[in-house]
């Protein structure tokens, strides 16, 4: 497997995810829920979930910085991004287990190209100007 390089906006943070096998081992989802909306500053959030071993900053490790909040669920939500330029890397909860949650745009083109979207969550928060994507997987809430 061909390793999956990102970084943050300004370059000063990157990043290798080393899977053996995308398919099983990466879950894309793209989350209609209104802390991505509010994180994001979109409609939507999209991050990969991944075996938090598979992850390494292969540089500027000094400049992620990390700001933790509750969820509004009562889960303390814990997301990295580069202090320079304040671009997302990652997220990742108590109920992640020994996964992270990569933000799907840090990752280079070709590497989103191997892990593309598999769902979609909190689709009864999707604005009602914004059509769900044909051929994925659509949760109303996350435990339905």
């Amino acid at each position: 497997m061909t390793p999956l390089p990102g970084g943050c906006y300004c370059g000063l943070i990157k990043y290798t995810i080393t899977l053996d096998d995308p398919d099983s081992q990466a879950r894309t989802s793209i989350c209609h829920c209104g802390n991505c909306k509010k994180f994001t500053g979109g409609e939507h959030g999209i991050t990969t979930k991944i075996p938090k071993s598979s992850f390494e900053i292969t540089k500027g490790k000094e400049h992620v910085k990390v700001h933790e909040a509750d969820n509004g669920s009562g889960v303390v939500l814990h997301r990295e991004f580069c202090g320079t330029c304040g671009g997302s890397l990652l997220e990742y909860g108590a109920n992640a287990g020994d996964n992270i949650y990569v933000f799907y745009g840090t990752m280079e083109d070709h590497a989103r190209g191997q892990v593309e979207p598999k769902g979609e969550f909190f689709c009864k928060l999707r604005d009602p100007w914004m059509p769900q994507v044909e051929g994925l997987f659509q949760k109303q809430e996350v435990k339905q």
